[in-house]
């Protein structure tokens, strides 16, 4: 009853705010503010959640070190992003045709908030957090990723190839970097991070939806392989390597500072013989 409660409350409070959001669509300012409140009111959704059926203080999503955590998130993925097209560019696999509008941009940061948020609350906050209580990291690292990566089956010009380059590179990188801090602020910088950079930046899609009125208007070509075609950079080999090589940092970082959970055993209980 404890997971089905936070499932209602978390996923009920995410498709709500969708629906919010995606109803100021077209204006710009309206969509960001819309789109930051519905943010904010997941996270006091989940912390309200969690704080009323476990008992305790949800400190994944506290104060403490709030603000610098997801700096760092936000900074690393807007890095982790821009090495990846960096890396199309050299190859010839992106150019950039023009340049867009900031205010458009402003209003896609406040969408992409929204987005971002609700699938961390869900992914690494409900999944990843509740798996590992049972399982310990390593199960729910993959289970978590797995997941998140079939979630995207359902986006536009979506593949077999590209849930599985999604699973790789974002959900180990994010299940992995909240292993390593036990918050859930740096997984949304990080998230945040790469699609503010991704769509809003350099004007790709973003895991098939078409953002591509960032500041710059960019148009990959090239093979599927390279440049994830029509799903976008998400699924190009480059963004699987550089997302695997991340989750071995993170992975490394978590195992230094002794927050990976071992797998729980199955106590095994002495026979009981019955006598007469």
């Amino acid at each position: 009853m404890r997971v089905l409660k936070q499932v209602v409350v978390v996923v009920g409070a995410a498709a709500v705010g969708s629906q919010v959001v995606m109803a100021v669509e077209g204006s710009w300012l309206p969509r960001f503010v819309v789109g930051v409140a519905v943010a904010v009111l997941a996270l006091l959704a989940y912390a309200w959640v969690v704080r009323r059926t476990e008992h305790r203080t949800p400190v994944e999503v506290g104060p403490d070190g709030a603000g610098g955590a997801f700096g760092r998130g936000l900074l690393l993925g807007v890095l982790w992003c821009g090495a990846v097209i960096a890396c199309l560019a050299a190859g010839g696999g992106y150019r950039v045709q023009g340049v867009g509008s900031v205010t458009v941009v402003v209003g896609t940061v406040g969408f992409l908030a929204a987005g971002a948020v609700a699938e961390e609350l869900i992914f690494r906050g409900l999944v990843f957090r509740l798996v590992e209580e049972r399982t310990g990291t390593w199960v729910a690292l993959v289970v978590s990723a797995v997941l998140f990566g079939a979630m995207h089956l359902m986006n536009p010009d979506a593949s077999l190839w590209g849930a599985v380059a999604i699973a790789v590179e974002a959900g180990g990188v994010l299940g992995a970097a909240y292993a390593a801090t036990r918050t859930l602020w740096l997984p949304i910088g990080l998230h945040l991070g790469w699609n503010v950079a991704l769509g809003g930046i350099f004007g790709a899609e973003v895991s098939g939806s078409d953002l591509t009125q960032g500041l710059l208007h960019g148009v990959t070509s090239g093979p599927d392989l390279l440049t994830g075609g029509a799903f976008g950079p998400e699924g190009s080999v480059y963004a699987v390597v550089a997302g695997a090589v991340l989750t071995g940092v993170f992975l490394l970082l978590a195992h230094r500072r002794g927050t990976l959970v071992p797998m729980r055993r199955r106590e095994v209980r002495d026979p009981v013989t019955v006598t007469s």
